[in-house]
């Protein structure tokens, strides 16, 4: 057993006896190694004097030794690794070196022509599988928007069936708006037919909501009302000759097609909670849609909408609030301006639009003073922006008007207008909320459209009864300006003249407009 247990030791405990001098050193065979076991793995003596030298110098040759060659062995293995994994990745790899020459500035019509044509070709048939790829997609788009109609044509023809499925990816989103932007009218009916019985289902889509709204922009007003009827009921729905109608509101396409009114209410109400829960509200087919709904909605369904809303249309001011100050002074210029683009709440966003102002006006009429103060405070940083915009000098005109809490309003929005006084004064745009401090809700700086907006008021929330649900289409003469006055001040509690004073004169507004600029 003692020779047994001899011949078992472990390598460490034989290296510690040699080094004590227990036990002679085996012999080693030149090529470095224990000479037992590479003959015994071998099979053949030559290879351990010859063979293990060689093996040792290629490995060590392949395996790189300076940056550079790592950079580049990296390189050929991730080029590797593409190839396995993109069927089209040689072809992806020629279309980059035509994109990168055709998107040039400085480049010909003739040679960016050759090169569309070049790249089209190399692409024909493979519109579907490509496609998908942020690259080949670019190049595609690129290519439709230089192409030929001819080759324009062609290529819509080949993706028109597939353009639902495209309006659901990531990149391919773009190309199907390009398409859209340059589609002829034939084409884009097409297109508007083809999204029949599909918009209630890609509006709560993150990515399909965006191509619903691109096309309801660029529609016609009886294309429009096509798109929006679909989510109204499961028959408009189903049957396409019903969506074919001039344009008419909500109550008259429940009164002239015979629905029911409280079936209506409850399928809106069931596709509006899905685009809440998903937070695709930026877009003016959704603002549409809740402006609607609003005229047949009762007290509860319209306010739970309301409630849901504000959290959505207030998110993403924390960088401009400076919850992060240091590292938004770390960022390049590029950067921070994207990163202030992304943090500009939706409220800011949907002021493009006279839909999207109603909506903003109605989530401050209605809200409670916490939700009041959210809004307002989502503001900060952006009330310039606001001021200059056709609508967003409206919405400060409302803020200014209905919020009773001015010290909040003073240190937010007026302290801002006092810091720009001058180019307010001198945009058509920015001096109205100054004017409405000096004369309210005055027609000569007011348009009817304009006091019809200010006066919006959802039905069932109107604290007046019989008033109108619609004033878009309201024709409001100097002699009706009290009315108004007073519909907007009716969702306030304090006195509008004790505002007034403490938005003008305890803000020491007055002061800095009586100096000279």
């Amino acid at each position: 057993m003692a020779a047994g247990g001899s011949d078992l030791q472990s390598p460490k405990k034989r290296k510690r006896e040699q080094v004590e001098g227990k036990t002679k050193p085996r012999p080693q065979v030149k090529g470095g190694g224990d000479g037992v076991k590479r003959k015994k793995h071998s099979g053949a003596g030559g290879y351990a004097a010859h063979g293990g030298g060689a093996g040792e110098a290629a490995a060590k040759k392949k395996r790189p030794a300076t940056p550079k060659e790592k950079r580049l062995a990296a390189k050929e293995i991730s080029e590797a690794r593409k190839m396995k994994r993109k069927r089209h990745y040689s072809l992806e790899k020629e279309l980059t070196k035509l994109w990168e020459k055709m998107r040039c500035h400085d480049v010909s019509k003739e040679e960016r022509s050759k090169l569309v044509s070049e790249a089209i070709r190399k692409m024909d048939g493979k519109y579907l599988d490509i496609v998908g790829s942020h690259v080949t997609a670019r190049v595609l788009q690129t290519c439709v928007k230089w192409c030929s109609q001819s080759e324009r044509d062609a290529i819509f023809d080949n993706l028109q069936p597939h353009l639902l499925s495209l309006s659901r990816k990531k990149y391919a989103v773009f190309l199907v708006k390009k398409l859209i932007e340059l589609a002829t009218k034939k084409q884009f009916a097409s297109f508007i037919s083809s999204l029949h019985g599909q918009v209630a289902k890609l509006l709560p889509h993150t990515i399909g909501a965006a191509v619903v709204d691109y096309a309801f922009q660029r529609a016609t007003q009886p294309q429009k009302r096509q798109l929006l009827l679909e989510l109204y009921s499961t028959e408009l729905q189903l049957f396409k000759d019903l969506t074919v109608q001039s344009s008419c509101s909500l109550l008259e396409t429940i009164s002239k097609l015979g629905l029911q009114k409280s079936s209506v209410l409850q399928y809106m109400t069931i596709e509006i909670q899905k685009i809440l829960e998903k937070g695709t509200v930026e877009y003016s087919i959704v603002h549409t849609a809740i402006l609607e709904y609003f005229t047949i909605a009762d007290k509860t369904s319209a306010l739970d909408v309301i409630r849901q809303l504000i959290p959505l249309l207030t998110q993403g001011a924390s960088i401009i609030d400076g919850d992060e100050p240091s590292l938004a002074t770390e960022l390049p210029k590029k950067t921070k301006a994207k990163m202030k683009r992304l943090s500009e709440p939706l409220i800011v966003q949907i002021m493009h639009t006279k839909e999207g102002l109603k909506l903003a006006i109605s989530c401050l009429k209605y809200g409670s003073a916490k939700d009041r103060k959210k809004i307002i405070k989502s503001l900060k940083g952006h009330i310039m922006k606001l001021a200059l915009n056709d609508f967003g000098c409206l919405f400060l005109i409302s803020i200014i008007s209905i919020v009773d809490d001015t010290k909040l309003v003073s240190k937010i929005v007026i302290q801002e207008l006092a810091k720009n006084l001058k180019q307010l004064i001198l945009d058509k745009n920015g001096r109205r909320p100054l004017l409405q401090l000096l004369h309210p809700l005055c027609s000569r700086y007011l348009s009817p459209a304009d006091l019809a907006c200010l006066s919006y008021n959802v039905p069932s929330l109107s604290s007046r009864e019989g008033e109108a649900s619609d004033s878009a289409t309201e024709v409001i003469s100097e002699n009706k300006v009290d009315a108004v006055t007073d519909k907007i001040v009716s969702e306030s509690k304090k006195d509008p003249s004790q505002r007034r004073h403490e938005l003008l004169i305890k803000s020491e507004l007055a002061e800095v407009m009586l100096v000279p600029i």
